[in-house]
């Protein structure tokens, strides 16, 4: 076995890779690439063999936010020209599930902008949930924004499976990206939830000018963690967005990315998130060997490749797309 292949041998026998071994992933010479996707698949196949799981967003509440965070054209400094609405009704959000359902899509992502949710919103979303609940056999993801505890418990009585709060970035770096909240707000809400049975989601953005070292301090932090799903989003830097213009990643460094990240976090849902498009391009199916998961759609502001495309990449590559019955599901 080559040197790769050796260590996620390690992993899967309860090794945790040492800062200098996970920078070596991503400083992996381009001609090991694919020695080193082999290494991740390797770990990847043991917990998940050949299956996909898909995910798919509803923005039910687009702009209006009053946070600063630097890639999002949402926020109150962002002045790109999107899209700007309050909270979706139900029945709405609820079309948009019988959408997912028809696409196979195993979890239905309801996302609102904004630092955190009203609760009337709450409400809304909770009786959404429920008909969903009702009517298809769909996985609930909810990102809200901060929430309150009480929130977190109407939340989960209604059914929501997941709850999706990003880190986005390292510790050390977070203060460069936003400054109205802190990385530890980020951390509590992902606490609360796992409080609240809720089973955590939390992922990053990569390319907004962060370090290696930034790069591997999140995936070491989402371990610590303990979530359960990790979105792995690259920078699509937006006009308008104080990172317009932002172009440091390509797609070999973006699978290095997510080799990365199975390696340190080897049985946890790896997803391919926003930015694959543009940043992978034609290797995107590659990054389903380290990575089980991808976003069919459109993201919150910018378009994702068409569904059909997605289908034909798995059914090219021979995976097979895992869609569970909620009720046979674990989170």
């Amino acid at each position: 076995m080559g040197k790769w292949s050796n260590l996620a041998q390690h992993v899967l026998e309860g090794h945790e890779l040492s800062e200098d071994e996970a920078l070596s992933i991503l400083n992996c010479q381009d001609d090991e690439l694919l020695e080193l996707l082999q290494g991740a698949y390797k770990i990847r196949h043991h917990y998940y063999g050949n299956k996909v799981k898909l995910n798919m967003i509803i923005n039910t509440k687009s702009g209006l936010c009053p946070e600063n965070c630097g890639y999002c054209s949402q926020s109150s400094i962002s002045t790109a020209p999107i899209e700007k609405y309050r909270m979706m009704d139900k029945d709405s959000i609820v079309k948009g599930a019988e959408q997912a359902y028809k696409m196979n899509v195993g979890t239905y992502c309801i996302v609102a902008s904004g630092r955190g949710p009203s609760n009337k919103e709450v409400d809304q979303v909770v009786s959404a949930v429920k008909e969903i609940k009702d009517k298809y056999n769909l996985k609930v993801c909810a990102c809200l924004g901060l929430l309150q505890p009480e929130q977190a418990a109407m939340l989960k009585a209604a059914g929501v499976d997941r709850y999706n709060h990003n880190i986005n970035t390292s510790e050390n770096h977070h203060e460069s990206i936003t400054t109205s909240h802190t990385y530890a707000d980020r951390v509590n809400t992902v606490e609360l939830i796992k409080e609240h049975g809720i089973s955590p989601c939390s992922g990053v953005i990569v390319g907004m000018r962060e370090t290696k070292e930034d790069v591997v301090s999140m995936a070491r932090s989402l371990r610590i963690l303990d979530a359960d799903s990790i979105p792995v989003n690259f920078l699509h830097a937006i006009d308008g967005t104080p990172l317009e213009g932002t172009k440091e990643l390509n797609p070999r460094y973006c699978l290095k990315v997510l080799c990365l990240m199975r390696f340190i976090n080897p049985s946890k849902e790896i997803r391919i998130s926003g930015g694959r498009e543009v940043n992978l391009r034609s290797l995107q199916p590659l990054g389903l060997y380290p990575a089980n998961s991808i976003f069919v759609g459109d993201y919150l502001t910018t378009a994702g490749q068409e569904g059909s495309a997605d289908h034909q990449m798995l059914k090219d590559l021979g995976f097979e797309i895992d869609f569970v019955p909620v009720d046979a599901a674990t989170c």
